[in-house]
């Protein structure tokens, strides 16, 4: 399953620059995960400080 990132996120930017198929782009007030991309590695959710990403 994709992960997805929820209203906790701060904007930090760690998940996006730890996603190694690039699904991961600074959205609206948080960061937002593309489904079709993602490839459910964890990669996103291990660097988090505040544990946003989860799976969907």
């Amino acid at each position: 399953m994709p992960y997805v990132i929820n209203n906790e996120c701060i904007e930090c930017g760690a998940c996006e620059a730890e996603c190694p198929v690039g699904a991961i782009t600074a959205g609206d007030g948080k960061y937002v995960i593309d489904a079709d991309t993602c490839i459910s590695c964890g990669a996103c959710a291990g660097v988090c400080p505040v544990g946003a990403p989860n799976e969907e």
